[in-house]
Parts: structure tokens; sequence; C-alpha cells
């Protein structure tokens, strides 16, 4: 890529769309005039959008409730998907730049060659001096293996592209103290050093209702965004200047998050994050303070357990004695010759410790 800073920036589907679930163009074009004002300074801007399935069901729903079946679904959102496109189209033609659009799929991170190619076509949209638009291909993913919501996949593309920010527009002013439908005196919670439990407990659900995602999984995206050196921004999109008021951190903008100083190299932000884990295993308390506590790789003598029917070459979970995540991997054994498999089940070289994540 030509320049040296990245902003990917997310849209969630309360905001790109109205009450009644027509693409709401006044947002768009807020989005599009900041991306153009941000690309003038030399900042490169992805765009992740949501709402095609809520603006096809706007398109052919004739009022009737959504419906909820998989098949449906992804019918009614290869009507909306040119709608939702065609509006970037003109958002952003209103401003001078051209845009491309960009379907990805779970698969297309999963497999190391296929992450890759989609990271060679982004960097060359971008060469292009176009931006790119990003969104799940909703009309063909199965509902076993989608993304669940666009902000993990804006996190997981903002790894892609070796992003320096990743801003998520949504209908809250940002991460707050409390839920505000329960609490009036929730306030915003401006600046995040690192993600932990209590922080956690107070990300609330979706108000809107029409999203896949929420405040939780705002976090989760966050959460594997500063974990790649990515600094996170929550922040308001139905506001003057969103992006750009987000990217300057003014006063108000949202909750902004800190990446991590240690952050994972490409590859292990690659096992950590993008790949769905085959399997699992379960380690005893030694093995634990091996890996957690000197860095070492993981030995099938500290293994208790086998869950899953993983192969060799598939990333699986690693779990301690209470069951909780402590680590992810790729292993050197099949699941069924556990027992007959090498020493070294996960080299620390494809090993990314997740005790503190």
């Amino acid at each position: 890529m030509t320049t040296t800073e990245c902003v990917v920036v997310k849209i969630g589907t309360s905001s790109v769309t109205t009450e009644s679930g027509a693409v709401d163009h006044r947002v768009l074009q807020a989005v599009a005039r900041d991306v153009a004002a941000l690309r003038s300074s030399g900042v490169a801007c992805v765009v992740v959008t949501s709402g095609a399935i809520t603006a096809g069901w706007a398109e052919v729903g004739a009022g009737a409730r959504r419906p909820t079946d998989a098949v449906t679904l992804q019918a009614v959102s290869a009507v909306g998907q040119p709608l939702l496109m065609d509006a970037w189209r003109s958002a952003f033609a209103a401003v001078g730049v051209s845009v491309g659009q960009v379907l990805l799929a779970p698969l297309d991170f999963s497999h190391r060659a296929q992450y890759l190619h989609a990271r060679r076509t982004v960097a060359a949209l971008l060469d292009l001096g176009v931006v790119p638009v990003v969104n799940e291909n909703d009309a063909v993913a199965d509902e076993e293996i989608r993304f669940g919501d666009n902000d993990r996949l804006a996190a997981l593309v903002a790894n892609l592209v070796g992003a320096s920010e990743l801003v998520l527009l949504t209908d809250t002013p940002g991460l707050l103290t409390a839920d505000p439908r329960l609490d009036p005196t929730a306030t915003l919670i401006e600046e995040v050093e690192a993600i932990d439990r209590d922080l956690e407990n107070v990300a609330g659900q979706s108000r809107s209702g029409v999203g896949s995602g929420g405040m939780a999984s705002k976090l989760a995206a966050a959460r594997i965004a500063t974990w790649s050196g990515v600094a996170a921004i929550i922040a308001p999109a139905r506001v003057e200047a969103p992006l750009v008021s987000a990217h300057e951190r003014r006063a108000g903008a949202g909750t902004y998050f800190h990446p991590r100083e240690d952050r994972l190299g490409a590859r292990k932000a690659w096992i950590a994050f993008a790949v769905a884990p085959e399997g699992r295993v379960h380690l005893n308390e030694g093995a634990v303070a091996a890996l957690v506590g000197s860095g070492r790789s993981l030995l099938r003598v500290g293994v208790t357990s086998v869950e899953g029917t993983f192969l060799a070459g598939d990333v699986i979970d690693v779990l301690g004695p209470n069951g909780s995540l402590v680590a992810r991997g790729i292993s050197r054994a099949d699941a069924d010759d556990f027992e007959e498999g090498p020493n070294v089940i996960v080299h620390r070289d494809d090993l990314v410790v997740l005790l503190s994540a």
C-alpha cells in the first residue's frame, strides 16, 4: 500500500438504515465526506458496512414481519446488497471518490492462502485510490460458518490490512458505565487501557433489534484489534463528522481503546482470531504454567484430555483444568492418534497465549 496509515471504519445496521429499514443516505454521506477528508491528509480508509438484509427486507417485505430462517435471510441479502452498494457509490461519488465492493466469507480468513489473497486484493484497491467497501457475503454464507456480526469482520479486516485504527460507528455514544435503559446516570467511558472482566460485564446488548451485534460484540472486536496492535474506537454514527471526530479523539467522541504494546504479529493474530478452532485439549496446571509463565511449547505429557476430530495443521483451543481458555495454536497431531503423535503438540511458534485476553 502506498500510504503509511490506514483506518478501518465499520457502520452498523442501525446506523446505516432508517427506522423503516431503508438506507439512511445522510449517514453514508457524512462518512463519505470524512473518508475523503482523511484521504486528503494521507490516511487510507476501508469501509465495513452492515445493513444488506435490513435494506433488502425494506424493499421486498411490504411491511411484513422480518423473517428469521437462514435461506430467506440470504435471499433478502441478495436484494439488499446492490441497494446498499449503490447508496455507498452515490455517497462517495459526491466527494469524487471511487469505491469497490469486497464480499468476504469466513473461509477467506481461515485458509492462509485465501487470507493472503484477500489482503492483496484490498491493498490493490487502495493503491488504485479506490475505497474498499467490505461486507460479509450473506447471500451464500452458511449459518454455521459465518462471522456472526460485522464487528468481528471489521476487526479481522483491520488486522488483514495492517490498519492503525478501527472505528466502530454505532447508535450509542460509545461504551457507557451501565445500560442507559436501566440506569439514567450512565456515563461515557472515554478511554480504556485494557479490556478485563469488569469491562465485559458493563457491555450491554443491541438496543435496535435490527443488528446482529451489540456492545458485547463491539468489545470483542476491540479486543481483537488491540491485541493486533490496532487502536479501537466505539463512536456515535449520527453526529457531525463522525469518523473525523473519532479519529481526532475529540472530547466525547466515543470510547478509545489503546492498542497493546506487545502486539501480535500478523501470523499469530491470524491463528488467534481469524481461524475457527476445530477441537480442544485440556491441560494440567504444570502445562499451563509452562505455557504462560515460561513461553514453552505444548507437550503431550501436559494434556489431560482431547475433544473434537481435528487433524494435524488445524487450529485448536488450549484449555486449563477449570475449562478456561489459555491459548490457541496449530496442532501437530491428529485427535484420533494423539497418544501416538509427536511429543510437541503445539510448537511455541504456532501458539498464542490468550489467558489475559
